[in-house]
């Protein structure tokens, strides 16, 4: 009897890591994509950092510290380390939209888009923070 259930489970489980590793394959691609973006200063980056408040020589620093939490979120051992760190990041991202009285739902709040597909793929990749942050009540 208990062979259906487990093998359900193993279904279940692999159905679970590929929605995962697309959800956070997606964010992934682009938050890398914006670093680059920065860390190469080109000018559509330059000019929406600017918008924002931040200075030229501020660019090319927050490319490299934006890569470092995407690098930590896409290697499995420091993964959740690297959301951590990106929650900040996004975090960051909403005060600066607070800040400069950008539009709620299309930018304040895109960080929030962002980071549901991380914190929603790394849990839905790793079975022991899906226990960690479980709503169940356990009997």
């Amino acid at each position: 009897m208990n062979a259906v259930p487990q093998a359900q489970a193993v279904i279940g489980s692999r159905k679970a890591q590929w929605a995962g590793r697309l959800m956070s394959g997606l964010a992934i691609l682009f938050l890398a994509f914006d670093a680059l973006g920065k860390v190469l200063r080109l000018p559509p980056f330059i000019q929406g950092t600017t918008e924002l408040g931040y200075t030229v020589s501020a660019v090319f620093g927050l490319g490299l510290v934006q890569s470092l939490c995407v690098a930590l979120y896409v290697v499995p051992r420091t993964s959740v380390l690297g959301a951590i760190l990106l929650t900040g990041w996004f975090g960051g991202a909403i005060a600066t939209h607070v800040r400069v009285g950008s539009p709620l739902f299309s930018h304040t709040l895109f960080p929030v888009y962002v980071a549901l597909p991380v914190w929603g793929g790394l849990s839905l990749r790793n079975a022991r923070l899906r226990a960690l942050i479980s709503m169940r009540v356990r009997e």
